[in-house]
């Protein structure tokens, strides 16, 4: 399926879907990086420096197949818009905090990130069918990092298992939201861009992932979500963020790099 033959319904759902993916990726790269240089350990110095690095080239990606869908710039895309213009999931609107919420974050983030790629692995658009599959294989490396680190805290003790509880109790609420608030997602679905609607996968998330927090006893999920998932009002914490990756470009609008 290329971009010319998609109804116009089924367009505008899929730039909402692309633009949602992209913002979720660019984000949390950006709050990954706040820990360079003072991870807890060097070789979580480096590893979270990498994390970063691949969720941006992974925005990228997106913001790309975006460009090529509806036109403009994807540098535009990432670093021109007003805060209120991003449409990332409200769970990366959090600060870095400790390492535990970090942890409990991305764990939270990537599992539900993984079931989305799951969903878009055989995509009927091609372009993005391609971008997911280097996605995944990247992802896949995040996913056993979290999981190895959910794992570390919740059974190193005292004071790193009552954090970790402490970050996931506050932030279930909000992970729900990574998939949820795309519009259209049914009309992607009868088209095949999506394997199912987004409350099918995340009801498929949830069940993965209830077993591994039952063997930890951590906390799951609350019966339901409350707000706006994505935007338009952002919090201050994101709005710091924002000065910090737009600083360079809104120095000098113009330049060319």
């Amino acid at each position: 399926m290329s971009a010319q033959v998609l109804e116009a319904p089924v367009r505008g759902a899929l730039t909402g879907l692309l633009l949602a993916m992209a913002d979720d990726e660019f984000v949390l790269g950006y709050w990954d990086s706040e820990w360079t240089g003072i991870a807890p350990v060097l070789e979580e110095d480096v590893a979270f420096a990498s994390l970063a690095q691949d969720e941006i080239g992974h925005a990228q990606a997106l913001y790309q197949l975006l460009a090529d869908l509806e036109g403009g710039d994807p540098d535009e895309l990432a670093y021109g818009r007003a805060p209120e213009g991003y449409r990332h999931a409200r769970l990366l609107d959090h600060p870095r905090t400790d390492w535990a919420f970090s942890v409990a974050r991305r764990f939270l983030y990537d599992t539900a990130d993984a079931a989305r790629l799951d969903a878009l692995a055989a995509s009927a658009y091609q372009p993005l069918a391609g971008v997911v599959a280097k996605m995944r294989r990247e992802e896949a490396y995040h996913l056993l990092h979290m999981h190895a680190w959910v794992e570390r805290l919740a059974t190193g003790g005292q004071e790193p298992r009552a954090r970790l509880v402490a970050a996931m109790e506050r932030l279930w609420p909000d992970a729900l939201c990574v998939l949820d608030g795309i519009e259209g997602d049914e009309l992607l679905a009868e088209a095949g861009v999506l394997a199912e609607p987004m409350a099918a996968i995340r009801t498929r998330w949830l069940a993965g992932l209830a077993p591994e927090l039952a063997r930890l006893g951590l906390p799951g999920p609350p019966a339901a979500r409350a707000g706006a998932c994505r935007g338009p009002g952002r919090s201050d914490d994101f709005r710091w963020l924002w000065e910090q990756f737009t600083m360079v470009r809104r120095s000098d609008p113009e330049a060319v790099w």
